[in-house]
């Protein structure tokens, strides 16, 4: 997803469901699965800006420690006293939503004119604003609960614009100054 698609759900999924705003707000800031966000518990946001997700509670089954920055922590801020157990419980039950690629998401994403986006989706962009921000790939598979360098690279898509950046910062021996040999001259 672009920053320029969010931008345009955003708004129209906060008039779908606000809280469904707030789990899709909060994923785009952690890279957290979907069952993650919305079977989160108070007890698991520790004072030190962190969740704690125990190992059975996890994809791969190991224990994860996610920082919170500062966009997570205002959906932190935003959801607190809403519900005593769950961060992202409904409002009506108290329970934490089943499913959040519901009809309120399908009915955001057909208004924004989105198609062909999952919720899952939303760790995919994650990965990619985050490498595109300059998270390393190393920083990322951490902060992702990823095992293999192969796992983030499914995830971290970078588009030509990020990588148009790259290209122009690699500057060919020939052009760096004090260097007397030409590209054609350099043996490799």
């Amino acid at each position: 997803m672009s920053l320029e698609e969010w931008q345009r759900l955003r708004p129209i999924l906060d008039q779908e469901s606000e809280l469904l705003r707030q789990a899709a707000d909060f994923t785009l800031a952690t890279g957290l699965r979907e069952n993650n966000v919305l079977n989160l518990r108070w007890d698991q946001i520790l004072p030190t800006r962190h969740v704690a997700l125990e190992a059975p509670d996890m994809k791969g089954r190991a224990s994860l420690g996610v920082p919170l920055n500062d966009a997570a922590w205002a959906v932190i801020r935003e959801r607190r006293g809403k519900n005593k157990e769950w961060v992202f419980g409904h409002p009506d039950s108290g329970k934490p939503l089943v499913k959040a690629s519901n009809r309120a998401w399908y009915a955001a994403l057909r208004k924004a004119k989105i198609k062909d986006f999952r919720w899952h989706d939303l760790r995919h962009t994650w990965a990619a604003w985050a490498v595109q921000s300059g998270v390393s790939l190393q920083e990322l598979m951490h902060l992702g609960g990823w095992k293999t360098y192969s796992m983030v690279l499914r995830y971290a898509h970078l588009s030509s614009e990020h990588l148009r950046e790259a290209a122009g910062r690699i500057k060919p021996v020939s052009l760096r100054p004090g260097t007397r040999k030409r590209a054609s001259e350099v043996t490799v």
